[in-house]
């Protein structure tokens, strides 16, 4: 029907069209979504796993895990030594043969990685032994070697992006994910109720269970303790270096010492300039070993505190995902007219969405707090605290785009190190007194302090038209909401027995239509 009759093909149309389709800025956009993807993917995961172990380890050992967590993502960042960021500086300059970045880059990381994890390895029993970890050398290697994984793939993960390889980047972090996924199931709930069984037909205790039974005891112990979940994150590292081998094989190893010198003199100040900030926000974990309230039980504080502060990633979860977003749209709008204006109403819906946010889980609490083992929710007081930080830390991250957009990201620095002074302070003199509630406001203040700095230096370099009033305006409402779903719990809804449904039914209904109220009132104060 269609054989013989020729369409008009406008040439300028298909240009235009071409040109839309290859814009850097959408090509950036979808990129960050496919980068985004497996970042979110292993934090819900990681979220979903916060029932099983807080049910399956005591508040002792999940408080071990936090600990060693806090230490390997300080060290990785001093270990990469800001390589990845100077991997894409010199990739891109004119006259330098991107593989001799990637190799030298590479190289440097792979010697200090190996010769870390070769200490860890030798010193493995003093170092655990040094910790209060005594016979647990083998979580001290694992560490080592999830360091040492790491940081040589974070090398290659950087040379997916340079060469915009976004798909096989995710398919790579999705694998690894779900590789410590497999082996955290396996590990929890199959492994001991097999050692029970290897133990009962042997008819020993299974305490007294060797590697010669079961070969795996050769690397954890039978009864699940915090080493599960050290060595299952050691094995996703290790398959994930397997990814790499087809890529590794095709680095020539070469050294340019010359081009190495001006990376690292690149890169080491970035390594430097994001140190602050991470210790920053794992500080407070590293700290309870030295000043909390209990010292011969602090392992079981940090458990606990840690806990309660995975019932707040909902919003740190969110924020998360709004930065993948929100980073490209903010350059991509600051050349428009009105892009400015258009800057501070985005501020004025992160913060009433974060609000509906802090009211579904603090009004909710009740159920949510139920993800938690019994052990671990004495310090469900926390949360209200640690979300209205993270609520704070996203509204700090978007008027601290006015350094990003100005090009003086020097400025970010000395924002992030007054944070780490006031977190540091706050804790140091009140988490001997105060426990983990001295670790959540600390960080309250810590962000409180920076949003504070930030917006006063972006006013004079980098002027964003915010309506504060209207900020302030939506923060005071959340407040009330939240102050009157107080004074009606005390009234009507106090010591709820667990059986008694129909009172828990009508209390969640009160907490319904008072978030309701709010989603209302936030929506018309934004569009006065």
């Amino acid at each position: 029907m269609f054989g013989s009759y020729h369409f008009p093909i406008n040439r300028t149309k298909i240009v235009i069209f071409a040109l839309i389709m290859a814009n850097p800025l959408k090509q950036l956009a979808g990129q960050t979504m496919i980068y985004g993807l497996s970042t979110i993917l292993a934090r819900i995961i990681n979220f979903l796993f916060v029932p099983i172990y807080t049910r399956l380890l005591s508040p002792e050992s999940y408080g071990v895990v936090t600990e060693f967590m806090a230490y390997i993502a300080v060290l990785q960042v001093v270990l990469v030594l800001g390589l990845e960021t100077g991997c894409f500086r010199f990739a891109n300059k004119e006259g330098v043969n991107p593989k001799n970045v990637y190799s030298s880059a590479f190289v440097t990381v792979f010697c200090i990685s190996a010769t870390f994890l070769a200490l860890m390895t030798a010193f493995a029993s003093p170092i655990a032994s040094a910790l209060g970890y005594e016979g647990y050398g083998a979580c001290i290697r694992y560490t080592g070697g999830i360091l040492a994984l790491d940081s040589i793939t974070a090398i290659l993960f950087a040379k997916l992006r340079q060469e915009n390889k976004a798909l096989k980047f995710a398919i790579f972090k999705t694998i690894k994910i779900i590789t410590e996924t497999i082996a955290n199931l396996l590990l929890f709930i199959p492994f001991p109720s097999y050692c029970a069984k290897v133990a009962a037909e042997a008819g020993i205790p299974v305490a007294e269970l060797t590697a010669s039974d079961i070969w795996l005891l050769h690397f954890i112990p039978a009864a699940p303790d915090f080493s599960y979940v050290i060595f299952a994150i050691f094995i996703s590292c290790a398959v994930c270096g397997l990814l790499f081998i087809p890529d590794f094989m095709k680095l020539s190893f070469r050294l340019d010492r010359k081009l190495l010198g001006q990376m690292l003199a690149y890169s080491l100040p970035l390594m430097a300039a994001s140190l602050p900030g991470v210790i920053n926000d794992f500080v407070d974990r590293i700290l309870f070993r030295y000043f909390d309230t209990n010292a011969e039980a602090w392992r079981s504080s940090l458990g606990i505190y840690q806990a309660a502060v995975k019932l707040a990633v909902i919003m740190n979860l969110f924020i998360q995902m709004f930065r993948y977003a929100a980073e490209p749209f903010f350059f991509r709008k600051a050349k428009d007219k009105g892009s400015k204006e258009l800057y501070a109403s985005v501020q004025e819906y992160f913060t009433a969405f974060c609000g509906l946010v802090f009211l579904g889980v603090i009004l909710y609490i009740d159920i949510i707090a139920l993800i938690l083992g019994p052990q671990f929710r004495s310090a469900v007081g926390v949360v209200p605290v640690m979300l209205l930080s993270y609520m704070i830390l996203g509204m700090l991250y978007n008027v601290s785009m006015w350094y990003k957009l100005s090009g003086k990201t020097n400025m970010a620095i000395w924002i992030t190190l007054a944070g780490l002074a006031v977190t540091t302070v706050i804790i140091v003199v009140f988490m001997p007194k105060y426990s983990y509630w001295a670790a959540a406001y600390g960080h309250l203040a810590s962000y409180i302090v920076m949003f504070a700095i930030s917006s006063w230096l972006g006013s004079r370099h980098y002027p964003i038209p915010y309506r504060w009033g209207r900020i302030s305006a939506i923060v005071v409402l959340m407040g009330a909401v939240y102050g009157l779903s107080l004074i009606i719990d005390t009234a009507f809804f106090t010591d709820i027995l667990p059986d008694n449904y129909g009172l828990m039914l009508a209390k969640l209904g009160v907490h319904t239509a008072l978030i309701a109220c709010y989603a209302l009132m936030a929506w018309k104060t934004i569009r006065k």
